[in-house]
């Protein structure tokens, strides 16, 4: 099942409600049911509670819930969690790997990455700087080559993988290329990183290492990049990235890590204010952003 953040406003509800998909697109406001089910966070505390799984709880309360048209209500979902944390990997594709040589002058650093069994991992978002589906993503304004990163998003629960999502790992090329050490300020910024549509669970997607994912770029209704991979072109697991994110390190409640990309437009392609970006996985959906300086 996917599960989607829709703002509150009538006829709904007055608060944010919790909307479940099933795998026919039918759509049900599991809040309207029970307020106590008023977020995805909310619904997993449940599913630990009751030693159940997510899918499960949310069945037993569609058949008590009424349909809604969710077209209606499409272009207004907001982010599907808010994570306290956003942490992101690196190098775990081929193309990035060759991508991060060719800014950098010192390319034996992502080399070393790529081989080595331990993954580059760092903290790339926080709530404030995440923004969700149909809002803008940033640009910084000190730099000169900046692209959109897809990626899958692996959302943790205490610990423990719940559920998928599409991310955007914005990133600033030229100032991570002029040194390594500057991959905070290329990658942590306002409206840095962007999450949605949903949250995809294990019974729907299946195995998140075989889904096909793409990007289009679009400037004035002209498309500048378009390119597709799979995830199976990782060169290590999910699993493996969260066990090394859990080592020594007190995670929060909710987070979601953003397993890196191998879709990188050319060095001749830089975002700029006013393009959108769309970014689509298989048994997830599509999440769109546009563009702002920031």
């Amino acid at each position: 099942m996917r599960y989607y953040r829709l703002p509150g406003g009538e006829p709904r509800s007055s608060t944010d409600s919790l909307v479940v998909m099933d795998d026919d697109g039918a759509a049900y406001d599991l809040t309207a049911v029970s307020p106590d089910l008023g977020s995805f966070r909310a619904l997993a505390r449940a599913a630990n509670a009751s030693d159940e799984s997510i899918d499960t709880i949310a069945r037993r309360r569609i058949d008590e819930a009424e349909r809604i048209d969710f077209d209606a209500f499409d272009r207004n979902t907001l982010q599907p969690v808010i994570a306290e944390e956003v942490w992101a990997a690196g190098v775990t594709y081929r193309i990035s790997e060759e991508a991060r040589k060719a800014e950098s002058g010192k390319p034996e650093v992502y080399m070393d990455v790529y081989d080595s069994e331990r993954p580059e991992l760092f903290l790339k978002a926080t709530p404030s700087r995440t923004v969700g589906p149909w809002d803008d993503i940033g640009v910084r304004g000190d730099s000169g080559w900046d692209v959109p990163e897809p990626e899958l998003g692996v959302v943790l629960h205490r610990g423990e993988i719940v559920g998928y999502t599409i991310g955007n790992d914005v990133s600033s090329r030229d100032i991570e290329g002029d040194n390594p050490l500057y991959l905070p300020q290329a990658k942590v910024y306002d409206r840095c990183c962007s999450i949605g549509p949903c949250i995809a669970t294990d019974e729907t997607v299946e195995d998140p290492h075989d889904l096909e994912m793409s990007l289009t770029i679009e400037r004035d209704g002209e498309i500048m990049y378009e390119d597709s991979t799979s995830t199976s072109e990782m060169a290590t697991t999910c699993e493996e990235l969260v066990s090394y994110l859990e080592r020594h390190n007190t995670l929060p409640e909710t987070l979601v890590l953003l397993t890196g990309t191998a879709l990188v437009p050319p060095e001749s392609f830089t975002l700029t204010e006013g393009d959108e970006v769309t970014i689509d996985i298989d048994r997830i959906g599509r999440l769109v952003n546009g563009t702002v300086s920031v």
